[in-house]
């Protein structure tokens, strides 16, 4: 059953929002902290070196490790690492020579799942954003702890959610924390943009499901900020600056492309087939789990993340513009 065409967010009155869930697998396939893959590539700029061998007085300077840098989340927290005046960081890529991350910042080949790395990798590090994992990761804060990081940014989730396994962990481990709790996140939308592009529509069960979705740099400006100036004990429960239905999201998107778009009433199993050529085998575990989980409540964003970051938070509306290409 069709509801009535999507119109541009400027033709619509205000819409019910609701429910604040992070949209992401329980057991992703790797530490890269990444949402669904999105159609367009982060912009980098290559560096200067992929060998995670420097002096020692080098070394000693190091204090910022972020795991997963390659990620979604990892790779942008460099760049507002970078951005806040940071000058010593170390990433942490599986792939050095693919990882095309900015001059000045020191690159350690390693993998959170590969314990061997690690030990070299945490060599000199205090602070660390921890991209999140389940399997092994009381080993991973044993190896830090014993290097002598002495705090943990950690992207977890609450502890009654899918995450909260490696929320305790990280309570568990001995090293002061933080942890940054997301939920939906904009860049899930691009789940979307293969039934865009063909048939300008977006077909899911409940169009006035809700969300308070937060932009990933957003995320990640505010763990720049708990590296630099941790607090140690705190959870931040991160949203965007509004709470939109799945009908307003897909009108902010119509909006920026400067056409209407459809929202499609459908079935789990038709929604199922829809998001399978950008979701792949996730896409049955979102449409009975995170879709499964929306509600109708009309107030699930704060004001958390430009409490942090003294920055205002990105709007939908913004986001949908910045990415338009995507939908094309």
């Amino acid at each position: 059953m069709a509801i009535p065409t999507v119109r541009r967010q400027a033709e619509l009155a205000s819409a019910p929002t609701g429910s604040l869930i992070r949209i992401n697998p329980r057991e992703p396939t790797s530490a890269t902290d990444a949402a669904y893959p999105s159609p367009s590539a982060l912009s980098t700029r290559s560096t200067a070196s992929g060998n995670a061998s420097r002096a020692n007085t080098e070394e000693t300077a190091m204090t910022i490790l972020v795991t997963g840098a390659t990620g979604n989340i990892g790779r942008r927290t460099v760049d507002q690492l970078l951005r806040r005046g940071a000058t010593d960081i170390r990433a942490l890529t599986n792939n050095p020579t693919k990882a095309a991350l900015p001059d000045g910042v020191e690159v350690a080949e390693g993998y959170l799942r590969r314990l061997d790395t690690l030990p070299a990798a945490f060599h000199g590090v205090t602070r660390v954003y921890l991209a999140p994992i389940e399997d092994g990761l009381d080993d991973v804060l044993r190896i830090a702890r014993d290097a002598g990081v002495e705090h943990v940014v950690a992207l977890t989730g609450e502890p009654e959610s899918w995450w909260g396994g490696v929320t305790h962990t990280v309570e568990n481990s001995g090293i002061p924390w933080t942890h940054l709790w997301p939920g939906d996140f904009m860049e899930n939308a691009f789940m979307w943009v293969d039934q865009i592009r063909r048939t300008g529509e977006v077909h899911e069960p409940q169009p006035d499901a809700a969300s308070a979705p937060t932009a990933m740099d957003d995320i990640a400006a505010v763990a720049a900020v708990a590296l630099l100036n941790p607090e140690p004990g705190a959870a931040y429960s991160l949203t965007g600056p509004d709470t939109l239905t799945r009908a307003d999201q897909v009108a902010h998107i119509a909006t920026a492309l400067g056409r209407d778009l459809r929202f499609v009433a459908a079935s789990p199993a038709d929604t199922i087939e829809r998001l399978r050529p950008t979701m792949g085998e996730n896409a049955e575990w979102f449409v009975h789990n995170a879709l499964d989980s929306f509600d109708t409540d009309l107030n699930q964003h704060n004001t958390k993340v430009e409490e942090i970051t003294g920055e205002p938070a990105t709007t939908f509306a913004d986001w949908a513009h910045a990415n338009v290409d995507a939908f094309r």
